[in-house]
């Protein structure tokens, strides 16, 4: 007896060989060419962290008053990144891009370095994704997230959404710091040449992605990013207080303007000093040292998750209750990325929630992080190229994703009041803290504190009552430096 025909949908759904099989590209629907273009989108998304992060990392000064300078962060910024991309894609097969974190690369900037040598403080990033690591292997950090709530997992990719649209519209400029109000539209009024660049690819974005196009958003970015190379060329910037965010676009006249070889003098920066890390450490204290590396791991920890739970769910990698088949190796490639990320002296890396960009494009495997990668690495030597694409440009993207990811608040029971205080908490929080980190920490301890008044304690997990303390901790921190002198 013959055996039935397979089905036209079981047929499609057939790998078509062994790369296919191995990262689900036709199991998840899609295909190589909208990996790839959801790759070459992510990065476009991200790529400001090549410029931005040497004027946060390379300025600043250590201890000693030295600083690392902007070639070598640049260099070793894209080169972690693009090994931590590539890492993310072969062993989580999701698409998750990696790189130094925004707001991380900050607090090492400003809150660590005054305390340490530059040699110091990578060495401190290190022994934090080791520690990082260690949860992951242990089952405690996959075992964290299994714990919280499902609506609360919802919540968390909702705030991310609108973190994300906060930091596109900040970026570009279009909503700035007010005089006398926490913020206004632009510079007083919706003024510069920039901002109206950001208006057209936000405006071309949106028609494109309604439309259904292929790479609508990168489209869109390619639109802008074009349009605004003319207007710097032929109108100029709009004037002071008016101009680009960040990075300038214009056309390249020589090759030296495209290519760059990369200055790697920073790479094992963190041997410097010797291995007797008591020595070393001697003049910070090893309380002011355990706190430092608890704020770091935090931060990177919560931020992780509240990245991989939001760009799951835009993607429909998530089951019904939230949780993510293969979290252990995304965990184990994000703590490696953060390893590297202290090798290179390139800050804390951690997952982008900009990797929405290349879901938004319909990328749903590791491949697209590998594109990114591959991206990452081509900047190392074309730096000129990464910065001519301005925040102007590519941030109409944020916010289209932002929109994208809000939409999920529908799933949310809001009637349940534990869910729905803690929820709210975790929404409002990041976009009003600018940290995923801050608003998960609300959201977890607002759904606590509302299960313990309402006489559910017991049916919270023991973890989170565990994690409820280790962030009352972190934001008691101000207090406790205080104590400890």
């Amino acid at each position: 007896m013959n055996a039935p025909n397979p089905s036209p949908t079981e047929h499609t759904r057939r790998p078509k060989g062994p790369i296919d099989r191995y990262f689900k590209i036709t199991e998840r629907g899609s295909t190589l060419g909208t990996e790839i273009r959801g790759g070459m989108a992510t990065f476009f998304a991200m790529a400001y962290i090549v410029v931005l992060n040497p004027l946060i990392l390379g300025t600043a000064e250590d201890v000693n008053g030295d600083t690392l300078g902007l070639p070598g962060v640049a260099a070793m910024t894209a080169l972690v990144a693009a090994l931590s991309c590539v890492l993310m894609g072969v062993v989580s097969r999701y698409p998750f891009a990696i790189a130094a974190g925004m707001g991380l690369n900050a607090v090492v900037a400003y809150g660590i370095a005054p305390l340490m040598s530059w040699a110091d403080v990578f060495l401190l990033i290190i022994i934090e994704g080791v520690v990082l690591l260690i949860l992951v292997l242990t089952g405690f950090r996959t075992a964290v997230f299994a714990a919280i709530p499902s609506g609360l997992k919802v919540a968390i990719a909702v705030g991310v959404g609108l973190f994300l649209a906060l930091i596109g519209l900040v970026n570009a400029g279009f909503i700035q710091a007010g005089d006398g109000t926490l913020v206004q539209l632009g510079n007083g009024g919706l003024n510069g040449w920039p901002i109206l660049i950001f208006v057209i690819g936000l405006l071309v974005s949106i028609a494109l992605y309604v439309r259904n196009v292929r790479g609508a958003l990168l489209l869109g970015i390619v639109v802008a990013t074009v349009l605004s190379i003319v207007v710097e060329s032929l109108l100029g910037d709009g004037g002071e207080g008016l101009g680009w965010a960040l990075t300038v676009p214009s056309l390249p006249t020589s090759v030296d303007d495209l290519v760059a070889m990369p200055d790697v003098s920073l790479l094992g920066l963190f041997t410097e000093g010797g291995f007797n890390i008591a020595e070393r450490w001697s003049d910070v204290g090893v309380a002011t040292v355990v706190m430092l590396i608890f704020t770091l791991l935090l931060a990177d920890f919560f931020d992780t998750m509240g990245t991989m739970v939001g760009v799951a769910h835009q993607g429909g990698l998530a089951d019904e209750d939230g949780n993510i088949e293969g979290t252990r190796e995304v965990l184990i490639a994000d703590s490696v990325g953060t390893i590297l990320g202290g090798l290179g002296s390139a800050s804390v890396a951690t997952l982008y929630a900009e990797s929405a960009a290349g879901v938004g494009e319909g990328a749903r495997t590791g491949i697209a992080p590998i594109v990114t990668g591959a991206m990452f690495m081509i900047a190392t030597l074309f730096t000129p190229l990464v910065s001519l694409v301005p925040f102007e440009a590519a941030t109409p993207v944020l916010v289209i994703v932002g929109f994208m990811m809000l939409t999920q608040v529908t799933s949310i029971d809001f009637k349940d009041p534990a869910l729905g205080i803690g929820s709210f908490l975790a929404i409002i929080m990041m976009p009003f803290t600018y940290s995923i980190a801050n608003g998960i920490g609300f959201g977890l301890l607002g759904y606590a504190f509302v299960m313990l008044v309402m006489g559910r304690a017991r049916r919270v997990h023991p973890l989170l009552w565990l994690i409820s303390v280790v962030f009352l901790i972190h934001f008691a921190e101000p207090a406790i430096y205080a104590l400890i002198g």
